[in-house]
C-alpha cells in the first residue's frame, strides 16, 4: 500500500493521495445470525476478501480494521496474522454504535493521510472499475460516495399499524389447530415516494483531510445513517459517482451465496 504517484515538475515522484481506509468490524452480525465476517468466501473469510480489494490500490496507504471490544482478543487471534501480513492496523471499536467505532478508528489514522475513507466490512464485492471512479473523483472533490439508481417503486409504510396475518395450511390447521399457524407481518402503505433524484448509497466513502475528525470532534455522528450524512452537517457538498449493483452488503445468510457468485463473475471478467 502506497500513495498514488505522479511526476512532479522536476520529474521526481510526488505523492498525490494517501488514503487511510477505516473498516468498522465491531458489529455482532445479528441480522445475519452470527459472525458473518468469518464465513468462507472463495477460500478466505469475508473480512479478508474485503481488505484484499484495498491492498491492490496504490492510493491506499493505510487500512484500519476496528474490531469488537468484547472478545477483541479472540478477534485478533482469528484475523491478526492475515491482517498483519497485509499491513493492516487493528484497533478496538465501540459498543454503542458504528459511529463510535469510526470515531475510535480515526485516532489511528496516519498523520500524513490526505484522505480518510470508510468501507463496510461486509462489502467484499468491489470492482476495480468502481474504485477507479471513486478515487479519481476524491482526488478533486472533498467528499465522494458511490451510489446506484433505485429501479423499484419506493413505498412508505406505517409500521405502527402493521397486522399479523395467519398463513393458512388446511392440513396443519386440522391437525394442530389454527392457533399454531405461521404468521406474517403486513404493513399499510402511507404513500408512494417519487424515486427521481434518489440513489442508494454504498461504500467506500472517501473524505478529504480531517473532515471526519471534525465531525467526530463536534459530536455530530450520533444518529446519522452513514458517514456522508455526518459530513453534510458541516455544510460540505457530498458528490455521488456511479456505484455498482454488485457491490452488495452481506446482511442475510442468502447474501453470502450471492456474493460468492458475484466474486466468481468478477474474477472471470464476466461482470
Amino acid at each position: 500500500m502506497a500513495g498514488a504517484i505522479a511526476c512532479g515538475i522536476d520529474g521526481t515522484p510526488a505523492f498525490i493521495m494517501k488514503v487511510s481506509i477505516i473498516i468498522p468490524a465491531a458489529g455482532s452480525g445479528e441480522r445475519f445470525g452470527g459472525d458473518k465476517l468469518s464465513r468462507d468466501l472463495h477460500g478466505r473469510p469475508v473480512l479478508v476478501r474485503t481488505i484484499e480489494a484495498f491492498t491492490r490500490r496504490d492510493e491506499v496507504a493505510q487500512i484500519i480494521v476496528a474490531g469488537p471490544p468484547d472478545g477483541f482478543e479472540l478477534f485478533a487471534d482469528r484475523f491478526g496474522p492475515v491482517l498483519g501480513f497485509h499491513g493492516v492496523d487493528l484497533v478496538q471499536g465501540g459498543r454503542a454504535d458504528r459511529w463510535e467505532t469510526v470515531s475510535l478508528a480515526l485516532q489511528a489514522v496516519n498523520e500524513d493521510a490526505t484522505h480518510v475513507g470508510v468501507h463496510d466490512a461486509a462489502r467484499p464485492c468491489l470492482s476495480e472499475a468502481m474504485l477507479d471512479r471513486i478515487f479519481e473523483a476524491a482526488d478533486r472533490l472533498d467528499a465522494v460516495i458511490p451510489g446506484v439508481d433505485i429501479s423499484s417503486t419506493v413505498k412508505e409504510v406505517d409500521r405502527k399499524r402493521s397486522q399479523d396475518v395467519a398463513v393458512t395450511d388446511a392440513l396443519a390447521d386440522a391437525i394442530l389447530g389454527s392457533e399454531t399457524a405461521d404468521r406474517l407481518e403486513a404493513m399499510p402503505v402511507t404513500r408512494t415516494v417519487p424515486r427521481d433524484g434518489l440513489i442508494l448509497a454504498q461504500t467506500p466513502q472517501i473524505f478529504r483531510g480531517d473532515l471526519l475528525s471534525r465531525v467526530a470532534a463536534k459530536g455530530m455522528m450520533d444518529g446519522v445513517s452513514d458517514d456522508a450524512s455526518a459530513v453534510e452537517q458541516l455544510g460540505v457538498d457530498v458528490h455521488v459517482v456511479p456505484g455498482d449493483p454488485c457491490n452488495i452488503k452481506i446482511t442475510q445468510p442468502e447474501d453470502l451465496a450471492l456474493a460468492a457468485a458475484i466474486l466468481s463473475g468478477l474474477r472471470s471478467g464476466g461482470l
